[in-house]
């Protein structure tokens, strides 16, 4: 799941094709290193690609987050997870925690890229866009960071806990999606100052103050 808090009432096509852009580079990086270390399945799948078709969801990746942007309310959404069977990798735990940990990165690095290579080259209109693109992947790459199922963070927690502490987490973590939303839909809240402060903190990597 992606997120971002909050939007102006500004081009919402262009808003949400730029959420869109992103979150296709973070499922496919997801995919990528997952085959680099040995799983096959989101190549077979034929998502290994930057198309956005194969991986769009309709309503988490066009619909909802339309909606939300035109009614000015938190803003969240998805892509369809790429497959990823951890059966393949020779340490299950730490192949998932790599392979999760390598969308957030993802989206830090094109916002790293967008604000200290193509910035400098643009202006007025442009200068607006790319800083929508830096802002954005930011947020996206803090978002999904937190340890929280069924984001990328959480996959790194089994890593450090027992053999019945994963169970107990795999059984239970289905529940995390309620609390994300309901914090999400609380629109002003301390989570959603914690986001944006983490943002604010992340800004000056790419240059931007």
């Amino acid at each position: 799941m992606e997120s971002i808090t909050g939007s102006s009432a500004g081009d919402v096509a262009v808003f949400v094709g730029i959420l869109m852009m992103s979150v296709v580079v973070h499922e496919v990086s997801h995919g990528f290193l997952a085959r680099y270390l040995g799983d096959p399945t989101a190549e077979q799948a034929g998502r290994l690609t930057l198309n956005p078709i194969k991986h769009l969801h309709p309503i988490g990746s066009v619909l909802l987050p339309a909606a939300l942007a035109v009614i000015g309310a938190p803003i969240f959404g998805w892509a369809r997870p790429v497959p990823v069977n951890p059966q393949y990798f020779r340490q299950p735990t730490y192949g998932m925690a790599a392979v999760a940990l390598v969308g957030p990165l993802s989206n830090l690095a094109i916002a790293v890229v967008a604000g200290r290579l193509i910035l400098p080259l643009v202006s007025g209109i442009g200068e607006v866009l790319v800083f929508g693109v830096v802002f954005l992947n930011l947020l996206l790459a803090v978002f999904n960071m937190i340890p929280i199922p069924p984001l990328d963070g959480s996959k790194l927690i089994p890593i450090f806990l027992t053999d019945r502490g994963r169970l107990l987490f795999y059984r239970y973590g289905q529940f995390g999606v309620l609390f994300l939303l309901a914090a999400l839909l609380l629109g002003d809240s301390p989570f959603a100052d914690m986001l944006l402060g983490a943002v604010t903190w992340l800004l000056p990597l790419t240059g931007m103050q």
